[in-house]
């Protein structure tokens, strides 16, 4: 059986980066996947200013208690106009432009208005204290988004901040989503003796939803060889990725492996992981191929564990990073068997004396799937180890975005 990471491996090697853009008003790209480096237009902050409310002095004017003259107000989109004479202050507002000579700003709460208008302050400032200097934040020129970052609700309002209207992202990856066996039904119709319902289209579906894919569902295709190569072949002209969920195992419809060999290139491994052991990975024609396995849990996993990376990569999110893993103490016994790396459902937190721990959230068939929903992570257990007892350490892979 092939270790995960080097069917990981063999399948980012042979996957390319994406070529395809579009231009698109910010607005309407929240959280496509950037596709050039953005170069910042101006400097932030475009002038220096203040940071607080209060006013502006230059520190020759200065001694402690003494009043002084207000020469005239600034405020933010209104500088001060006028001559700024030698011993006195301009009153300013928090973003208004600074006069030129001013060393420092005083906070307004430091400062005592007298009854002539004059004013006087209770310290004397640090030269530069309460003052934003221009390109403080950005330099004109510099790099504020990186090719292959995602525009999120922080990214996109950078960019208007600096003026930008438009962006140029990767085209969105268009996934065909196919369900096969017989003895699958639509969510929503009545249930045959010995039918079940597909709930992998539903939730590969979700999930690719969440990695910003154009979804094209397939349906549910019988065991029948003439149905599947049509479907496929129309799939392939369709979509720049098909999924498939069931019939990738051993004895399982021996047609799936002749009409895709048929259609195309695909190897077909047995992963030293658990659940999730049947997956086929290819390409037909242009357009590449992943095989889940049929059971819901392994269907998901190894599309969290397998697929997740892939379509980042051809979506060009270059950022893109795996789960993170923590080490934590298991607070009760885990079953293993040497032979896979095993990935088992958990709920970790922190206990009152600060350490990670984590619990299973029951059995671990890879045909039950109500566990995910109690679950917050995976509890990793590597390959050679067998049975876990309670306070022993181990890694969990904490959920990402994609099953929150």
């Amino acid at each position: 059986m092939l270790p995960l990471n080097d069917a990981l491996h063999q399948m980012l090697q042979q996957l390319p980066q994406p070529t395809a853009t579009k231009l698109l008003s910010l607005k309407d790209a929240a959280d496509r996947i950037c596709a050039e480096d953005i170069l910042s237009p101006i400097n932030v902050p475009a002038f220096d200013n203040s940071a607080m409310d209060g006013y502006a002095v230059r520190l020759n004017d200065l001694e402690e208690g003494k009043p002084l003259k207000v020469a005239g107000k600034a405020f933010a989109g209104i500088p001060f106009q006028g001559e700024w004479e030698t011993g006195s202050v301009v009153r300013i507002m928090t973003g208004a432009m600074i006069p030129s000579g001013t060393d420092a700003v005083i906070m307004q709460e430091n400062a005592t208005v007298h009854e002539d208008g004059r004013v006087s302050f209770t310290q004397i400032p640090k030269c530069g204290e309460n003052l934003r200097r221009k390109g403080e934040d950005i330099q004109k020129g510099d790099v504020v988004l990186h090719k292959g970052a995602k525009l999120t609700s922080v990214a996109l309002p950078l960019l208007a901040s600096l003026g930008l209207e438009k962006v140029s992202v990767f085209k969105k990856i268009k996934v065909a989503v196919i369900a096969t066996g017989d003895e699958l039904v639509p969510v929503g119709q009545a249930l045959g003796e010995g039918q079940i319902y597909d709930t992998n289209s539903f939730t590969v579906s979700l999930m690719l939803k969440k990695l910003g894919c154009e979804v094209i569902d397939f349906g549910i295709l019988p065991d029948d060889p003439a149905r599947f190569e049509e479907s496929f072949i129309q799939a392939q002209q369709q979509a720049d990725m098909i999924i498939t969920s069931g019939g990738v195992s051993v004895g399982e419809a021996d047609f799936t492996k002749t009409v895709l060999e048929k259609l195309g290139q695909i190897n077909f491994w047995k992963i030293a992981m658990k659940p999730g052991k049947p997956f086929a990975f290819g390409k037909l024609g242009d357009t590449w191929f992943c095989g889940l396995p049929g059971n819901p849990v392994s269907a998901l996993v190894t599309f969290y564990q397998l697929v997740q990376p892939a379509i980042a990569k051809l979506s060009g999110f270059s950022e893109w990073k795996a789960p993170q893993e923590f080490p934590a103490t298991t607070t009760v016994s885990l079953k293993k068997r040497p032979g896979r790396l095993d990935f088992q459902r958990g709920f970790y937190h922190v206990n009152e004396n600060g350490q990670i721990v984590v619990e299973s959230v029951g059995f671990q068939g890879s045909h039950l799937f109500s566990a995910f929903v109690k679950s917050n992570c995976f509890i990793v257990l590597e390959k050679d180890r067998g049975n876990v007892e309670a306070g022993e350490k181990v890694t969990i892979q904490v959920f990402n975005e994609i099953l929150g």
